[in-house]
């Protein structure tokens, strides 16, 4: 009986773009799945994680049975975690708690910093990200659980910051819309960062979370060329229907904001003033931008996916990349990991300066306010008379 082999090996070092001429730069696209069994997807490759003792390649045996192995599907599993919000203190980002109703993404964005968390499941970064999911269906009563601790103090819970809430699944288990009714009724203000147009399913209630300044919704736009954004975000909504939705956002009142995130130079740094000017056009007040970041897995995902698909563009990506993190492929440092140091990053910024300058954004930063906050009451306490 024919069948595909399962061989285990250390994780192969990843070359680095300046190795000598004629050296394979690319050790692991040899191991690279298939591409119609991970047809529609981001990732190359299913490599495991940095906590597993072994790496495990499918290889064929000499009988061709890897055209047996079926295409890589969507599956959804329980996250059964007993909380809802997670805490950070770090310096550099605008809030200290967020929400996640899904752990892994559909979208596939081959660049997700995201990605290495999946690590901690005991499942790869790559295509197991993008087709491996977990969802928390109990997400919206977690929360109302934990808004009504005693010693809760409200202040804006971002959503959206790791994995997308409104990424495909989302129709189906509609948890994202689960939680906005709890923070409308708790009067909590959030912010939300999405690459999907189904945010606009929800604008009945941010609609009148807006009224009440309790909410604002940052749209990511990468690229407005279809190809690219076909090949690197290859399950998440077309420019044209994230710009969209920024218009039909901000013609209900609601905050929209514009992401150019990441930005990738060499590949969509070009595309910095026109995704503003659409975005402007489109009624959104506010833009940020954050460049490309390659932390853990990524950096070899992204390598892989880069050589895949433009490898002409392979070393002078890297050198530039190089260049604005000090020499090295990443900098986590706070303070810079999100803008990047030297020449060329202060160039790009600059640039994002002076065309929101140009296009009147950010002339006013929006503060979401808590004095709306009520306490959702717990099962079993009284209510008060007075």
């Amino acid at each position: 009986m024919s069948r595909a082999s399962s061989h285990a090996l250390k994780h192969p070092p990843v070359t680095a773009p300046s190795e000598p001429a004629g050296a394979n730069p690319f050790p692991e696209l040899a191991v690279a799945i298939e591409r119609d069994r991970r047809r529609g997807r981001g990732a190359q490759s299913n490599d495991s994680g940095r906590f597993e003792a072994e790496a495990r390649v499918a290889f064929d045996d000499g009988w061709q049975s890897l055209e047996d192995l079926p295409p890589f599907k969507t599956t959804v599993g329980l996250d059964t975690s007993r909380k809802v919000i997670t805490r950070n203190d770090s310096p550099d980002i605008g809030f200290d708690r967020s929400i996640n109703p899904y752990r892994g993404c559909e979208h596939g964005c081959v660049y997700c910093f995201a990605r290495p968390t999946h690590a901690y499941l005991g499942l790869s970064p790559g295509l197991d990200f993008e087709t491996q999911l977990l969802a928390k269906p109990d997400a919206p009563e977690l929360l109302e659980k934990e808004l009504a601790a005693a010693g809760y103090e409200p202040r804006m819970i971002a959503i959206g910051t790791n994995t997308d809430p409104y990424q495909p699944i989302e129709r189906k288990y509609k948890i994202m819309r689960g939680i906005l009714e709890v923070l409308e009724r708790a009067g909590h203000p959030v912010g939300i960062v999405t690459k999907s147009a189904l945010v606009t399913r929800d604008i009945d209630i941010l609609q009148r979370m807006a009224k009440r300044n309790l909410v604002k919704v940052a749209l990511s736009v990468t690229t407005l060329d279809a190809k690219l954004a076909r090949t690197m975000e290859p399950r998440a909504s077309t420019p044209p229907k994230r710009l969209e939705a920024i218009r039909q956002l901000a013609e209900a009142g609601i905050p929209a904001t514009v992401m150019v995130a990441p930005v990738i130079p060499a590949l969509n740094d070009s595309e910095i003033e026109r995704i503003l000017d659409a975005a402007a056009h489109a009624g959104a007040k506010e833009a940020s931008y954050v460049l490309l970041r390659l932390p853990l897995e990524v950096r070899d995902l992204f390598r892989e996916w880069l050589m895949a698909n433009y490898p002409d563009r392979y070393r002078h990506v890297f050198t530039l990349i190089r260049d604005m993190r000090g020499g090295r492929d990443y900098d986590s440092q706070w303070g810079t990991r999100m803008k990047g140091t030297g020449p060329m990053a202060w160039m790009i910024g600059r640039r994002f300066e002076i065309a929101c300058e140009k296009l009147g954004l950010n002339k006013r930063r929006l503060k979401l306010t808590t004095d709306h906050f009520v306490k959702p009451k717990r099962n079993g306490q009284q209510l008060s008379l007075f």
